[in-house]
């Protein structure tokens, strides 16, 4: 009976053996698999950093431009208000029919200069092309 019991007693530990074996392979694999699972996620975490920063950047340059163009377009409110209140004071029609000389050539040059600014706030290069600014034929410009 003793040499059965140690039998049943080595079957039953080569099976424990066995069991931890497969147990030891599969924790083994489970770490390994969890652990590239971990540098996809760092790798993902470093691009959504890298984005959040980059977004944050652009919202900030895009406030400062906004401000920019909430500042321009300000501006330009306040000369068309003076220009408004400037034509109201001037009647032009009277002044044309006694001096047409005068006015042609102010509304001239103003035309001209009104252009040659017109060029110059739409040029993508903000580079100025000054020999077609300022040509004495209204219709040129």
């Amino acid at each position: 009976m003793g040499f059965k019991l140690a039998i049943a007693m080595f079957f039953v530990l080569a099976s424990l053996a066995g069991v931890g074996y497969w147990y030891y392979n599969d924790t083994q694999e489970r770490i390994r698999t969890l652990q590239q699972n971990n540098a996809k996620l760092e790798t993902a975490i470093q691009i959504n950093e890298a984005s959040i920063k980059t977004m944050q950047a652009d919202a900030a340059k895009n406030a400062a431009l906004t401000k920019q163009l909430q500042t321009d377009l300000q501006q330009a409110e306040r000369y068309g208000d003076e220009l408004r209140n400037t034509l109201q004071k001037h009647n032009l029609t009277a002044l044309a029919q006694r001096k047409p000389e005068l006015i042609e050539k102010r509304m001239q040059d103003a035309t001209n200069k009104l252009w040659a600014d017109l060029r110059s706030i739409t040029d993508p290069n903000r580079v100025r092309d000054t020999k077609q600014a300022g040509t004495k034929d209204s219709n040129s410009n």
